[in-house]
């Protein structure tokens, strides 16, 4: 019986534990606060966004490619995406025997954001993953069948790994576009097939071989808020914890839908689809001209010979996220602001006044000011000079009077006041007695200079 209650009481004991991690763990995004919310809504009633942009307006989007073929980096925004294709050679499936294989995988890193976690696929890090699949292995984007090297026995399979660097929201259309311009950038090597052996040549020995892409699918984001009735594109970090439904579209230049998926649980209507579809065949076409451009200037400067990718961002200060933009600043009129500046300017003095020096070793410091530390000395060794002279005399006679008012007190002590001269010392050496019953027969055992002196004294008396 008291077994049985221990096991249910530590079994009641686990199941809270469990229960509290799980709190614990989903409490580490940020809350956010009922007058954040508020404030956010309120602001999308009146058409505005935190960010100053329109409803339909995308954030700044910029495409860097890095050293190495295949490397694609995605600026929307705030959000920073990065993108690596590899390849290598695998045995088909049996049911594709003449295709190569796609693999995409999407890593939401702690880096990222603070709700991430490492090594464990949340909700959200599967919805990623199957609406990139969707995307762009489903869509048929990329032609499989060049892929094939031997018919049944080997293939090329292609990797991509998408990895989030920052989290400002609306990482799917972030991640989309750098998976498909790591794609279009990336090279495979080429191979040779001499009887049974495949010979895999090296960048050195042959030139890589690019993929062959039919398309370039892309996915748009809508945002709904208050059951449909407002509608944003391409929402931030807090837009979607605000929002109550998402609409990711994903379309090529030739407005072909490739992938349409909706979440959040509220019904759309035929009129929101359509309304939305025609906006996200416009910002395709844009992002794909986008994504031309990027390839086509880092093909030149690749040919070139030129500084690219990685290297290219070092002297700039672009390796990070957080970097400063450039300032522009007017330089036409600058020689003649100069010119102007210089003529209006006071000529400045042909002669230098030469600085004054009224007694040698006395320096002048600034102007009309002049330091006396020089002259401050010599005063002092005048004024000692001259009481050394007086200052004789003076002592001789205290000395005197003091001995004839003593002796006429024989009861009290006698206080002799000595005056030692020495022809060695230039000092005068003043002993004094204290008061007590006998003389000091010797009192120069204090110091060797003092004693010497005591005792000429009494020689020339």
């Amino acid at each position: 019986m008291l077994a049985t209650c221990k096991h249910r009481r530590h079994g009641f004991l686990r199941s809270d534990i469990k229960e509290y991690t799980r709190e614990t763990v989903s409490m580490k995004d940020t809350p956010l606060s009922n007058c954040e919310r508020d404030f956010i809504l309120k602001a999308i009633e009146e058409k505005k966004r935190l960010d100053g942009r329109q409803t339909y307006d995308y954030r700044k989007i910029k495409i860097t490619f890095g050293t190495d073929y295949g490397c694609c980096f995605v600026d929307l925004g705030q959000t920073r995406v990065m993108a690596q294709v590899s390849c290598e050679l695998v045995v088909p499936k049996e049911s594709r025997p003449n295709e190569g294989i796609m693999f995409f995988n999407l890593e939401l890193s702690p880096m990222a954001s603070p709700a991430f976690e490492q090594g464990r696929q949340s909700e959200l890090s599967v919805k990623l993953n199957r609406q990139l699949e969707r995307c762009l292995r489903n869509s048929k984007c990329i032609d499989t069948e060049s892929l094939c090297v031997v018919s049944g026995e080997k293939v090329w399979q292609i990797r991509v790994d998408v990895h989030t660097l920052n989290n400002d929201g609306n990482l799917m259309d972030a991640a989309s576009v750098a998976a498909i311009g790591a794609l279009c950038h990336f090279r495979r090597p080429d191979v040779s097939i001499q009887g049974e052996e495949v010979t895999v040549y090296s960048p050195e020995e042959r030139d890589p071989i690019p993929l062959s892409i039919y398309h370039m699918p892309i996915s748009v984001s809508f945002a709904f808020f208050q059951q449909g009735t407002f509608l944003l594109v391409d929402p931030c970090e807090r837009e979607e914890r605000v929002m109550d439904g998402l609409l990711m579209i994903a379309m090529n230049k030739h407005r072909e839908i490739c992938s349409i998926q909706s979440s959040g649980g509220i019904m759309l209507l035929r009129e929101q689809v359509m309304r939305c579809s025609k906006i996200a065949s416009v910002k395709v076409s844009e992002i794909t001209e986008l994504i031309n451009k990027a390839l086509l200037n880092d093909k030149a400067a690749r040919k070139a010979g030129g500084r690219c990718g990685f290297a290219e961002s070092m002297p700039q200060e672009r390796i990070t996220a957080l970097k400063t933009d450039q300032t522009a600043v007017e330089m036409t009129d600058v020689g003649e602001t100069a010119s102007s500046i210089v003529q209006t300017a006071e000529a400045p003095p042909q002669t230098v006044p030469s600085p004054s020096v009224p007694v040698p070793g006395v320096g002048q410091v600034g102007e009309v000011l002049r330091n006396t530390w020089g002259l401050e000395e010599e005063e002092e060794e005048e004024e000692e000079d001259g009481g050394e002279s007086s200052g004789g005399d003076s002592v001789e006679e205290v000395t005197k009077m003091d001995v004839e008012q003593h002796q006429g007190d024989k009861s009290r002590t006698v206080d002799v006041v000595e005056i030692l001269d020495s022809d060695e010392e230039e000092d005068e050496v003043v002993i004094l007695y204290p008061e007590t019953t006998k003389k000091p027969k010797n009192t120069a055992s204090s110091s060797g200079q003092k004693g010497a002196g005591t005792s000429r004294k009494q020689k020339k008396k």
